[in-house]
Formats: structure tokens, C-alpha cells, sequence
């Protein structure tokens, strides 16, 4: 068996080193950068979910032999990768994975969700749509000064997070380039996957931070009630992280990708 990590937006496949330091020397770790980040090419076309549901689908094809499946892990932008590809390729759901864990994610909406500016969207204020995109889509950099990791850990973490923690995350998130982080800030802007979430057929773990701003939980519970309807759901869990729950809280986060992957080998060896 097999993991499958795919990280979120302005991350690389770095960002999973918790994991992959974890379970690299027993199993079969797969990690890609997702076009534009890390050392992927951006391509000419302009980033969209059929595209990242290509990549994922062409990654698969590569890695797996015929008759291989894996456990496909995704991360915010990486979690709805899946979902796309669940949506624009479902033939292969089945085929290519044995059990899926979407972590601080959503299927859409995510302007009138988030909670990352202060007064919007905890009330009757809600963020506009416009200021939202405009935020969304802008070439932000974060210099590693002081300020700068207090909001990070604010907005984007928790102030949980501290020292090698938080320092790790943040230098993830700079690695990204200004111009790519804006491109794929306007494809988040404006996403809709539906209910892709219901094209997931396997076994799915999903997973959210009670202090995640970007992606609050009701986008979790969201999800799980689509998997609820497709009878694939196997566990909605809550952890006390920020957005980058798989770092901020890698222990837990861990443990469950191991009782994930010991059910998938239990469910594979009771088909065989």
C-alpha cells in the first residue's frame, strides 16, 4: 500500500516532511509539487480544478502499477485536487485508491466562510466577494519578521504553534512565488466543486482544525455530509490546529493516517 500526499495552496511537497519523516521507512511515500509550486512548472494555461485533476490523475498513473491502489491524502487546495479528480475521472476512484483523508479543505464557497479577516463573516458581516477576491488574488510576500509570524500564527496557524513549528510552516509558505500564489488564490476565489465530495467512493477521513480560519470546519462538516449520502464516510475528526493541522498537530495527525492505512490493508486482504 501505498501513500499519495498532495499539498495545498503556496505549500510544496516539503510541507509533508511530518509525515514522510513518519512513515517513509515503512511504506511507500508518494509526494508531488502541485504545478507552479516547489519545482513544477506553472504551465501556459491558467490554473484550474480540471488541470490539478489531470496532474493528480497523470501522477497515479505513473507511480501505480496496474491493479495498485493508494491512500490519497490532500491538504486545502490538495483536498479539493481530489475532489476534482474524484468529479472529472470517478472510473478511477476505485481503481486508484484504497481510502481517501481531506484535511482542511472545502468544496467551495470559501469567501463567505472564511474567517481569517477580523469582523467578517462572524456576524451579520459578511466579506465581500469582491474584497475577498481582490485578497485572494494579491502578490503577497511575508518577510520573516516579527509582526509577520505573529499574524501567520494568528490567521493562518494557531498561536499554538510556536519555535521549529511555526518557523517550518512559514518558510513553506514563502517558498511559493508571488505570481503563483495570486494565480491560484483567484481559481480559490471562485471555486465551486458541487458535490464532487459524493464521486468519493472509498473509505473517507475527513479532518479539520477548530482554529482554522481559511478553511472553518463547517466546510469539513460540509464534505462529510456529502460522503454521508454516498455511504463513504468513515470519520469527520476535529483537531485544536489552525489551517496547517498535519504540522501543527502532526502527532494526532499521524496516528490517524496510520489507522487509516491499517484499515485499508485490512479491507484489501478481506477482498483478496
Amino acid at each position: 500500500m501505498s501513500w499519495c500526499l498532495v499539498h495545498g495552496w503556496t505549500c510544496c511537497l516539503e510541507y509533508w516532511n511530518p509525515q514522510i519523516n513518519a512513515f517513509a521507512a515503512d511504506y511507500r511515500v508518494v509526494a508531488y509539487d502541485l504545478r507552479g509550486h516547489g519545482a513544477s512548472e506553472l504551465g501556459p494555461s491558467a490554473p484550474s480544478c480540471e488541470l490539478l485533476a489531470d496532474d493528480l490523475a497523470a501522477v497515479l498513473a505513473a507511480v501505480l502499477r496496474p491493479g495498485q491502489r493508494a491512500v490519497l491524502v490532500g491538504h486545502s487546495l490538495g483536498g479539493m485536487t481530489i475532489q476534482a479528480w474524484a468529479a472529472r475521472h470517478p472510473e478511477q476512484v476505485t481503481e486508484r485508491a484504497a481510502a481517501v483523508v481531506l484535511t482542511n479543505t472545502a468544496p467551495g464557497n470559501l469567501i463567505a466562510e472564511t474567517t481569517v479577516l477580523p469582523f467578517f463573516n462572524r456576524g451579520r458581516l459578511r466579506l465581500p466577494h469582491g474584497l475577498g477576491r481582490w485578497g485572494l488574488a494579491g502578490q503577497l510576500v511575508f518577510p520573516p519578521i516579527a509582526p509577520v509570524r505573529w499574524v501567520f500564527r494568528r490567521q493562518v496557524m494557531s498561536l499554538a504553534a510556536t519555535g521549529d513549528i511555526a518557523e517550518f510552516a512559514l518558510s513553506i509558505v514563502r517558498s511559493c512565488p508571488a505570481a503563483v500564489r495570486a494565480a491560484f488564490g483567484l481559481l480559490l476565489a471562485d471555486l465551486a466543486l458541487g458535490d464532487a465530495a459524493e464521486r468519493l467512493t472509498v473509505p473517507t477521513t475527513v479532518i479539520a482544525g477548530d482554529h482554522d480560519d481559511l478553511t472553518p470546519p463547517v466546510h469539513s462538516r460540509r464534505i462529510a455530509e456529502m460522503l454521508t449520502r454516498a455511504g463513504s464516510l468513515d470519520t469527520l475528526r476535529v483537531l485544536p490546529t489552525g489551517h496547517l493541522g498535519n504540522v501543527e498537530a502532526y502527532p494526532e495527525f499521524n496516528a490517524e493516517l496510520e489507522r487509516v492505512l491499517i484499515a485499508a490493508h485490512r479491507s484489501a486482504e478481506a477482498s483478496a
